[in-house]
Protein backbone atom coordinates (compact mmCIF):
# COMPACT_ATOMS: atom_id res chain seq x y z
CA UNK A 1 0.00 0.00 0.00
CA UNK A 2 2.82 2.36 0.88
CA UNK A 3 4.56 1.73 -2.46
CA UNK A 4 1.48 2.80 -4.48
CA UNK A 5 1.16 5.92 -2.35
CA UNK A 6 4.77 7.04 -2.65
CA UNK A 7 5.50 5.87 -6.21
CA UNK A 8 4.29 9.05 -8.01
CA UNK A 9 6.45 11.17 -5.72
CA UNK A 10 9.42 8.85 -6.29
CA UNK A 11 9.22 9.21 -10.07
CA UNK A 12 9.34 13.00 -9.85
CA UNK A 13 12.10 13.15 -7.28
CA UNK A 14 14.29 10.55 -8.97
CA UNK A 15 14.44 12.76 -12.04
CA UNK A 16 15.92 15.49 -9.87
CA UNK A 17 18.23 13.20 -7.94
CA UNK A 18 19.89 11.91 -11.09
CA UNK A 19 21.57 15.30 -11.20
CA UNK A 20 22.89 14.89 -7.64
CA UNK A 21 26.44 16.18 -7.34
CA UNK A 22 27.84 13.58 -4.97
CA UNK A 23 26.37 10.14 -4.29
CA UNK A 24 29.02 9.43 -1.67
CA UNK A 25 27.90 12.48 0.27
CA UNK A 26 24.33 11.15 0.23
CA UNK A 27 25.55 8.07 2.13
CA UNK A 28 27.93 10.14 4.30
CA UNK A 29 30.94 8.28 2.91
CA UNK A 30 34.26 9.03 1.25
CA UNK A 31 35.22 7.74 -2.20
CA UNK A 32 37.49 5.16 -0.56
CA UNK A 33 34.51 3.46 1.14
CA UNK A 34 34.42 -0.32 0.92
CA UNK A 35 31.42 -2.39 -0.21
CA UNK A 36 30.75 -3.15 3.43
CA UNK A 37 30.83 0.56 4.31
CA UNK A 38 28.30 1.31 1.55
CA UNK A 39 26.00 -1.46 2.66
CA UNK A 40 26.22 -0.39 6.30
CA UNK A 41 25.58 3.27 5.48
CA UNK A 42 22.49 2.43 3.44
CA UNK A 43 21.18 0.18 6.19
CA UNK A 44 21.52 2.91 8.79
CA UNK A 45 20.29 5.89 6.76
CA UNK A 46 17.41 4.17 4.95
CA UNK A 47 15.89 3.13 8.26
CA UNK A 48 16.41 6.60 9.68
CA UNK A 49 14.68 8.44 6.82
CA UNK A 50 12.02 5.90 5.81
CA UNK A 51 8.70 7.83 5.42
CA UNK A 52 6.85 5.30 7.57
CA UNK A 53 9.09 6.24 10.48
CA UNK A 54 10.33 9.76 9.80
CA UNK A 55 7.65 12.40 9.24
CA UNK A 56 10.05 15.36 9.22
CA UNK A 57 9.99 17.66 6.19
CA UNK A 58 12.49 16.48 3.62
CA UNK A 59 12.71 12.91 4.95
CA UNK A 60 11.04 11.47 1.82
CA UNK A 61 13.50 13.23 -0.48
CA UNK A 62 16.43 12.10 1.66
CA UNK A 63 15.18 8.49 1.63
CA UNK A 64 14.98 8.50 -2.17
CA UNK A 65 18.40 10.15 -2.49
CA UNK A 66 19.92 7.46 -0.26
CA UNK A 67 18.32 4.66 -2.30
CA UNK A 68 19.55 6.20 -5.54
CA UNK A 69 23.10 6.45 -4.21
CA UNK A 70 23.03 2.87 -2.93
CA UNK A 71 21.66 1.52 -6.21
CA UNK A 72 24.70 2.86 -8.06
CA UNK A 73 27.50 2.55 -5.53
CA UNK A 74 26.61 -1.01 -4.49
CA UNK A 75 27.06 -2.15 -8.10
CA UNK A 76 30.83 -2.40 -8.84
CA UNK A 77 30.37 -1.71 -12.56
CA UNK A 78 28.09 1.30 -12.04
CA UNK A 79 30.34 2.63 -9.31
CA UNK A 80 33.38 2.45 -11.57
CA UNK A 81 31.59 4.38 -14.31
CA UNK A 82 30.31 6.94 -11.81
CA UNK A 83 33.78 7.45 -10.29
CA UNK A 84 35.23 8.12 -13.75
CA UNK A 85 32.50 9.99 -15.59
CA UNK A 86 29.86 10.94 -13.03
CA UNK A 87 26.15 10.50 -13.57
CA UNK A 88 26.38 11.69 -17.18
CA UNK A 89 28.50 8.64 -17.89
CA UNK A 90 25.86 6.40 -16.26
CA UNK A 91 23.14 7.96 -18.39
CA UNK A 92 25.07 7.26 -21.56
CA UNK A 93 25.87 3.71 -20.49
CA UNK A 94 22.31 2.84 -19.40
CA UNK A 95 20.60 4.46 -22.38
CA UNK A 96 18.05 6.31 -20.28
CA UNK A 97 16.97 3.27 -18.26
CA UNK A 98 14.77 4.19 -15.30
CA UNK A 99 16.07 3.84 -11.78
CA UNK A 100 14.65 1.28 -9.38
CA UNK A 101 11.85 2.18 -6.98
CA UNK A 102 13.55 3.13 -3.68
CA UNK A 103 10.95 1.15 -1.74
CA UNK A 104 11.75 -1.94 -3.80
CA UNK A 105 15.42 -1.47 -2.94
CA UNK A 106 14.53 -1.17 0.72
CA UNK A 107 12.34 -4.29 0.63
CA UNK A 108 14.99 -6.26 -1.24
CA UNK A 109 17.67 -5.21 1.24
CA UNK A 110 15.71 -5.96 4.41
CA UNK A 111 13.53 -8.77 3.07
CA UNK A 112 10.25 -7.04 3.95
CA UNK A 113 8.53 -3.76 4.68
CA UNK A 114 9.55 -1.45 7.45
CA UNK A 115 6.72 -2.56 9.73
CA UNK A 116 7.85 -6.16 9.34
CA UNK A 117 11.38 -5.18 10.31
CA UNK A 118 10.16 -3.76 13.60
CA UNK A 119 9.03 -7.25 14.61
CA UNK A 120 12.42 -8.87 13.97
CA UNK A 121 14.18 -9.70 17.20
CA UNK A 122 17.36 -7.90 18.09
CA UNK A 123 20.64 -9.72 18.50
CA UNK A 124 22.81 -9.59 21.62
CA UNK A 125 25.05 -6.64 22.39
CA UNK A 126 28.81 -7.16 22.30
CA UNK A 127 30.88 -5.67 25.14
CA UNK A 128 34.58 -4.85 24.88
CA UNK A 129 37.06 -3.21 27.23
CA UNK A 130 39.35 -0.73 25.46
CA UNK A 131 42.60 0.09 27.25
CA UNK A 132 43.99 3.56 26.59
CA UNK A 133 46.96 5.40 28.05
CA UNK A 134 46.59 8.15 30.61
CA UNK A 135 48.13 10.45 28.03
CA UNK A 136 45.23 9.73 25.66
CA UNK A 137 42.64 10.33 28.37
CA UNK A 138 44.38 13.54 29.48
CA UNK A 139 44.61 15.10 26.03
CA UNK A 140 41.73 13.33 24.29
CA UNK A 141 42.46 11.07 21.34
CA UNK A 142 41.13 9.47 18.19
CA UNK A 143 41.83 5.73 18.16
CA UNK A 144 41.41 3.20 15.36
CA UNK A 145 40.02 0.05 16.94
CA UNK A 146 39.74 -3.21 14.94
CA UNK A 147 36.78 -5.38 15.99
CA UNK A 148 36.29 -8.96 14.85
CA UNK A 149 32.66 -9.79 14.16
CA UNK A 150 30.30 -11.72 11.86
CA UNK A 151 28.65 -10.07 8.88
CA UNK A 152 26.10 -11.36 6.36
CA UNK A 153 27.73 -12.96 3.36
CA UNK A 154 27.91 -10.33 0.61
CA UNK A 155 27.40 -12.97 -2.06
CA UNK A 156 24.23 -14.68 -0.84
CA UNK A 157 22.90 -11.83 1.37
CA UNK A 158 22.57 -14.24 4.27
CA UNK A 159 20.50 -16.88 2.51
CA UNK A 160 23.26 -19.50 2.50
CA UNK A 161 22.36 -20.50 -1.08
CA UNK A 162 24.39 -20.15 -4.24
CA UNK A 163 21.40 -18.43 -5.89
CA UNK A 164 17.75 -17.74 -5.18
CA UNK A 165 16.84 -20.72 -7.35
CA UNK A 166 18.63 -23.04 -4.91
CA UNK A 167 16.16 -22.32 -2.08
CA UNK A 168 13.10 -24.57 -2.02
CA UNK A 169 10.16 -25.07 0.31
CA UNK A 170 10.84 -27.95 2.65
CA UNK A 171 8.82 -30.96 1.43
CA UNK A 172 8.66 -32.49 4.90
CA UNK A 173 6.84 -29.59 6.59
CA UNK A 174 5.59 -27.64 3.54
CA UNK A 175 7.37 -24.53 4.74
CA UNK A 176 5.84 -24.53 8.22
CA UNK A 177 9.12 -25.35 9.95
CA UNK A 178 7.35 -27.79 12.26
CA UNK A 179 5.90 -31.29 11.98
CA UNK A 180 3.02 -32.98 13.78
CA UNK A 181 3.98 -36.27 15.42
CA UNK A 182 1.14 -38.64 16.37
CA UNK A 183 1.64 -41.18 19.12
CA UNK A 184 -0.76 -43.91 20.16
CA UNK A 185 -1.54 -43.77 23.86
CA UNK A 186 -3.90 -46.73 23.90
CA UNK A 187 -6.03 -48.49 21.33
CA UNK A 188 -8.13 -45.86 19.58
CA UNK A 189 -6.45 -42.88 21.35
CA UNK A 190 -3.66 -40.76 19.92
CA UNK A 191 -1.73 -37.69 21.04
CA UNK A 192 -0.33 -35.01 18.71
CA UNK A 193 2.93 -33.21 19.39
CA UNK A 194 4.37 -30.34 17.38
CA UNK A 195 8.13 -30.64 16.87
CA UNK A 196 10.74 -28.76 14.87
CA UNK A 197 11.10 -30.14 11.38
CA UNK A 198 14.11 -32.43 11.32
CA UNK A 199 14.74 -31.94 7.61
CA UNK A 200 14.94 -28.13 7.46
CA UNK A 201 15.73 -27.42 11.13
CA UNK A 202 12.67 -25.21 11.51
CA UNK A 203 13.59 -22.84 8.67
CA UNK A 204 10.80 -23.97 6.38
CA UNK A 205 13.13 -24.18 3.40
CA UNK A 206 16.04 -26.28 2.20
CA UNK A 207 19.10 -25.34 0.17
CA UNK A 208 20.06 -27.59 -2.72
CA UNK A 209 23.35 -25.79 -3.51
CA UNK A 210 25.25 -23.90 -0.84
CA UNK A 211 26.83 -20.50 -1.32
CA UNK A 212 30.47 -21.02 -2.38
CA UNK A 213 31.63 -17.97 -0.45
CA UNK A 214 30.30 -18.82 3.02
CA UNK A 215 29.73 -22.56 2.54
CA UNK A 216 26.10 -22.14 3.52
CA UNK A 217 26.97 -20.55 6.88
CA UNK A 218 25.21 -17.31 5.80
CA UNK A 219 27.78 -15.19 7.64
CA UNK A 220 31.49 -14.45 7.32
CA UNK A 221 34.18 -13.43 9.79
CA UNK A 222 35.15 -9.82 9.25
CA UNK A 223 37.42 -7.28 10.92
CA UNK A 224 35.90 -3.81 11.04
CA UNK A 225 38.01 -0.82 12.06
CA UNK A 226 36.13 1.84 14.02
CA UNK A 227 37.37 5.37 14.65
CA UNK A 228 36.78 6.08 18.34
CA UNK A 229 36.88 9.53 19.85
CA UNK A 230 38.05 9.48 23.47
CA UNK A 231 37.19 12.86 25.03
CA UNK A 232 39.64 14.56 27.35
CA UNK A 233 39.03 13.48 30.94
CA UNK A 234 36.76 10.56 29.99
CA UNK A 235 35.71 8.85 33.25
CA UNK A 236 37.01 5.37 33.99
CA UNK A 237 34.56 2.90 32.47
CA UNK A 238 33.10 5.53 30.14
CA UNK A 239 31.09 3.84 27.38
CA UNK A 240 31.04 4.36 23.63
CA UNK A 241 28.01 2.73 21.98
CA UNK A 242 28.11 1.74 18.32
CA UNK A 243 24.45 1.19 17.47
CA UNK A 244 23.62 -1.85 15.35
CA UNK A 245 27.27 -2.84 14.84
CA UNK A 246 27.37 -6.21 16.62
CA UNK A 247 27.24 -9.62 14.91
CA UNK A 248 24.93 -9.80 11.91
CA UNK A 249 22.56 -12.68 11.24
CA UNK A 250 19.63 -13.29 8.87
CA UNK A 251 17.57 -14.17 11.96
CA UNK A 252 17.92 -10.88 13.84
CA UNK A 253 18.79 -7.22 13.70
CA UNK A 254 22.35 -6.62 14.94
CA UNK A 255 22.69 -5.49 18.54
CA UNK A 256 25.02 -2.74 19.72
CA UNK A 257 28.74 -2.81 20.36
CA UNK A 258 29.47 -1.33 23.78
CA UNK A 259 33.06 -0.19 24.36
CA UNK A 260 34.25 0.59 27.89
CA UNK A 261 37.23 2.89 28.27
CA UNK A 262 39.82 1.78 30.83
CA UNK A 263 43.16 3.34 31.73
CA UNK A 264 46.09 1.13 30.86
CA UNK A 265 48.30 0.15 33.79
CA UNK A 266 51.52 1.48 32.32
CA UNK A 267 54.80 1.40 34.15
CA UNK A 268 55.55 4.78 35.67
CA UNK A 269 54.62 7.08 38.50
CA UNK A 270 51.38 8.52 37.15
CA UNK A 271 48.14 7.32 38.71
CA UNK A 272 44.59 8.54 38.39
CA UNK A 273 41.57 8.65 40.69
CA UNK A 274 38.59 10.37 39.11
CA UNK A 275 39.76 13.93 38.29
CA UNK A 276 42.88 13.75 40.50
CA UNK A 277 46.35 12.76 39.34
CA UNK A 278 49.06 11.29 41.57
CA UNK A 279 52.80 11.45 41.03
CA UNK A 280 55.58 9.97 43.16
CA UNK A 281 58.80 12.01 43.24
CA UNK A 282 62.04 10.62 44.67
CA UNK A 283 64.42 13.07 46.41
CA UNK A 284 67.66 12.71 48.32
CA UNK A 285 68.30 13.39 52.01
CA UNK A 286 70.12 16.62 51.19
CA UNK A 287 67.15 17.83 49.09
CA UNK A 288 64.74 16.87 51.85
CA UNK A 289 66.70 18.97 54.31
CA UNK A 290 68.03 21.82 52.17
CA UNK A 291 65.22 22.23 49.64
CA UNK A 292 65.17 21.73 45.88
CA UNK A 293 63.63 22.69 42.54
CA UNK A 294 62.27 20.24 39.99
CA UNK A 295 60.61 20.35 36.58
CA UNK A 296 58.00 17.62 36.09
CA UNK A 297 56.99 16.76 32.54
CA UNK A 298 53.20 16.40 32.52
CA UNK A 299 51.15 13.91 30.46
CA UNK A 300 50.74 16.34 27.57
CA UNK A 301 54.38 17.48 27.71
CA UNK A 302 53.98 20.79 29.53
CA UNK A 303 56.27 21.51 32.49
CA UNK A 304 55.15 21.73 36.11
CA UNK A 305 57.73 23.62 38.17
CA UNK A 306 58.07 22.43 41.78
CA UNK A 307 60.10 24.36 44.37
CA UNK A 308 60.54 23.64 48.07
CA UNK A 309 62.85 25.58 50.40
CA UNK A 310 61.72 23.91 53.64
CA UNK A 311 62.30 20.47 55.13
CA UNK A 312 60.34 17.76 53.32
CA UNK A 313 59.31 14.80 55.43
CA UNK A 314 59.25 11.30 53.86
CA UNK A 315 55.76 10.62 52.51
CA UNK A 316 54.81 14.30 52.45
CA UNK A 317 52.14 15.06 49.80
CA UNK A 318 52.11 18.41 48.03
CA UNK A 319 48.92 19.54 46.28
CA UNK A 320 49.28 21.44 43.00
CA UNK A 321 45.96 23.02 42.07
CA UNK A 322 44.46 22.63 38.58
CA UNK A 323 47.18 20.26 37.35
CA UNK A 324 45.11 17.09 37.56
CA UNK A 325 42.93 15.36 34.97
CA UNK A 326 40.58 17.47 32.81
CA UNK A 327 37.06 17.30 34.23
CA UNK A 328 34.79 15.62 31.68
CA UNK A 329 32.23 17.95 30.08
CA UNK A 330 33.66 20.95 31.98
CA UNK A 331 35.85 22.83 29.52
CA UNK A 332 39.09 24.29 30.90
CA UNK A 333 38.48 22.74 34.34
CA UNK A 334 41.00 20.37 35.92
CA UNK A 335 41.35 18.44 39.12
CA UNK A 336 44.43 18.63 41.34
CA UNK A 337 47.85 16.99 41.15
CA UNK A 338 49.10 15.25 44.30
CA UNK A 339 52.89 14.83 44.52
CA UNK A 340 54.13 12.35 47.10
CA UNK A 341 57.80 12.68 48.08
CA UNK A 342 59.89 9.61 48.82
CA UNK A 343 63.24 10.27 50.53
CA UNK A 344 66.05 7.84 49.73
CA UNK A 345 69.34 7.41 51.56
CA UNK A 346 72.53 7.62 49.45
CA UNK A 347 74.95 4.70 49.28
CA UNK A 348 77.74 7.12 50.26
CA UNK A 349 78.11 10.81 51.09
CA UNK A 350 80.62 13.08 49.35
CA UNK A 351 82.75 15.42 51.47
CA UNK A 352 80.87 18.44 50.17
CA UNK A 353 77.48 16.93 51.00
CA UNK A 354 78.80 15.89 54.37
CA UNK A 355 79.86 19.47 55.19
CA UNK A 356 76.45 20.74 54.13
CA UNK A 357 74.61 18.20 56.28
CA UNK A 358 76.87 18.84 59.28
CA UNK A 359 76.23 22.54 58.93
CA UNK A 360 72.47 21.92 58.93
CA UNK A 361 72.57 19.61 61.95
CA UNK A 362 75.01 21.83 63.90
CA UNK A 363 72.81 24.81 63.17
CA UNK A 364 69.86 22.85 64.51
CA UNK A 365 71.80 21.85 67.64
CA UNK A 366 72.91 25.44 68.28
CA UNK A 367 69.35 26.55 67.92
CA UNK A 368 68.26 24.04 70.56
CA UNK A 369 71.05 25.20 72.92
CA UNK A 370 69.94 28.81 72.57
CA UNK A 371 66.44 27.79 73.45
CA UNK A 372 67.70 26.08 76.58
Amino acid sequence: MWSSFWLPLCVVLLAVLVEAADLYKALELSKSASEQDIRKAYKKLSRKYHPDRNQDPGAEEKFIEIAHAYEILSDPEKRQIYDRYGEEGLKANEGGRQHANPFDIFQSFFGGGFSAQQQVRRGPAAHFDVEVTLEDVYTGANIDLPVRKRILCDHCRGSGAASSGDIHTCPACNGAGVQIVRQQIMPGMYSQTQVTCSQCGGRGSIITRKCPHCGGAKVLEHTQVYALEVPAGAPEGWEIILEGEADESPDWEPGDIVLRIKSRKDKGSWRRKESSLYWKEVIGVDEALLGFERNLTHLDGHIVHVKRDVVTQPGFVEVVKDEGMPIHNHEHSHGDLFIEYAVVLPAEVSPEKKRQLLKVFRGTEDGHKDEL
